[in-house]
């Protein structure tokens, strides 16, 4: 008589892996001629349709990356259809005091994420790492070195307004403890 084999979900069947059974799983691999990965990113065939490519991750990026929202509208229709856009999606912009909205983890706003754009850093930057680099670029363009270059005025110009934007962010992160 043969042993029975001992289970390993030790009698809570949550703990059983997804696809853990001996029988193949069905794999779906992605739709890009010649690519082996496994296809789960649906991305449309084309706009009102329902059939949909698969791609792997890096070909969906590939994909989304030509992707133009206003193909095909007059200059006029895009912008009335970017500013109705944007009308609906106030609501995201009046909670993001309660972190709801905003890019990343909701620390920063979109003006502290362009200013660290201005400055070249990552959206992680502590404030020591901003000021250091405001500094480094500031010395670079200061009109004191570049006395009458109007493009180093202008480049200081917004490097300052960023190091101010970030200052007061940083202000009233700690003032909100």
């Amino acid at each position: 008589m043969a042993k029975p084999r001992r289970s390993n979900d030790w009698g809570f069947p949550r703990w059983r892996g997804y696809e853990e059974s001996r029988e193949a799983a069905t794999v779906r691999l992605c739709d890009r001629h010649g690519c082996d990965e496994r296809g789960d990113c649906p991305a449309p065939k084309s706009p009102n349709n329902p059939d949909r490519w698969y791609f792997c991750q890096k070909h969906a990026a590939e994909y989304n990356s030509k992707w133009d929202y206003f193909e095909g509208l007059e200059k006029a229709e895009a912008a009335e259809r970017a500013r109705t856009e944007q009308r609906d999606n106030a609501g995201y912009a009046e909670a993001s005091h309660y972190s709801w909205g905003g890019s990343g983890d909701g620390s920063r706003s979109a003006d502290e994420m362009r200013a660290l754009d201005v400055l070249g850093l990552e959206s992680d930057a502590d404030f020591a790492t901003i000021k250091r680099a405001w500094r480094e670029k500031a010395k670079t363009v200061h009109p004191d070195v570049k006395p009458g270059d109007k493009e180093a005025a202008a480049e200081f110009q917004k490097l300052q307004v960023s190091y101010e934007v970030l200052k007061a962010a940083e202000a009233r992160r700690e003032w909100h403890g």
